[in-house]
């Protein structure tokens, strides 16, 4: 009779419910999606730049609803979770503070109290962090020095390697020389704590005054020693034909904890659907609204966030 009882509560449709976090200047806002009786909680975190919670920035061309078919399916499965507006973004663009006072531990401080929120909202103990991309090193930064609201660590398409080494992969075949080594030498002085005064005018969006004090804080952080720091469960998932991160990246994770599970799947790109390794054929999936996420997806963070501790 139980078993009846909690199979006719996963099949009822998941409420979706508006929810907002205190915050200064302005509160935070996100979406609480949830099926009846929730069996586990998480937050989904979004990635770099003006990327909203569905997982969209409809100014790249970028509308593929990945963090709300991730929503859905999970919450088919039983799990609740907050996708959310970072702030500066969506709803929480007034939440944002001016450039060049954006640190990006805000993000991790964002993500630990967004935990708590969605533990609550699900009578859950704890909430799990899933982390994509960028949002993969919040959710790494979020539990440095451990946090009893977090239960886990889901890490997708997430960077294995310090920023500097993974932003010069990606620039130094679309460079020329001086710039790349002008790019370069910039990079390393923000790593190392340092403003820089003279950059090239064609990297200024990279690399203009205001975001420079944001990059020192973000580039001072390395995934791999974060990961090796902490104890918890973390499952780190990959896909094969991602353009942005790699299967370089998700190994260095895993070289760093060897007990977390690893996994790679194939003919996946960053938006987590199936998309072949040609370039241009696969960053036209990312404005495709109906492809859906590659199958696997769901159901592996899914196993993994609900399998027996």
């Amino acid at each position: 009779m139980l078993s009846l009882i909690l199979a006719a509560a996963l099949l009822s449709d998941p409420v979706a419910t508006p929810v907002s976090l205190p915050s200064e200047p302005a509160p935070l806002h996100g979406t609480f999606l949830t099926p009846e009786a929730p069996r586990a909680a998480a937050v989904i975190l979004p990635g770099s730049g003006p990327t909203d919670r569905d997982g969209d920035s409809p100014q790249f061309g970028i509308v593929g609803g990945t963090y709300r078919r991730l929503s859905e399916g999970l919450a088919g499965q039983g799990v609740a979770t907050i996708r959310v507006d970072k702030r500066g973004i969506g709803e929480s663009a007034a939440a944002g503070p001016a450039e060049a006072d954006l640190r990006f531990f805000a993000y991790a401080d964002d993500a630990r109290a967004w935990a708590a929120e969605a533990a609550a909202r699900a009578g859950q103990p704890c909430a799990w962090l899933i982390g994509h991309s960028e949002g993969a090193l919040v959710a790494l930064a979020a539990i440095e020095g451990g946090n009893d609201k977090v239960c886990g660590l889901v890490l997708l398409s997430g960077a294995g390697r310090p920023a500097r080494v993974v932003i010069e992969e990606q620039l130094g075949s679309q460079l020329p020389e001086p710039m790349r080594a002008q790019a370069f030498h910039a990079l390393a002085e923000l790593e190392a704590g340092r403003l820089v005064a003279d950059t090239p005018p064609a990297l200024a969006a990279l690399l203009r005054p205001s975001v420079q004090p944001y990059l020192i804080s973000w580039l001072a952080l390395d995934p791999a020693d974060l990961i090796a720091s902490w104890d918890g469960p973390v499952m780190i998932g990959q896909g094969t034909t991602d353009l942005q991160t790699t299967e370089t990246d998700a190994r260095a994770l895993a070289t760093a904890r060897p007990d977390a599970k690893l996994v790679l799947w194939d003919g996946v790109n960053h938006l987590l659907k199936l998309a072949p390794a040609d370039r241009a054929a696969n960053i036209a999936t990312y404005g495709d609204p109906a492809l859906p996420l590659a199958p696997g997806v769901v159901d592996d963070v899914a196993g993994f966030i609900l399998q027996p501790r």
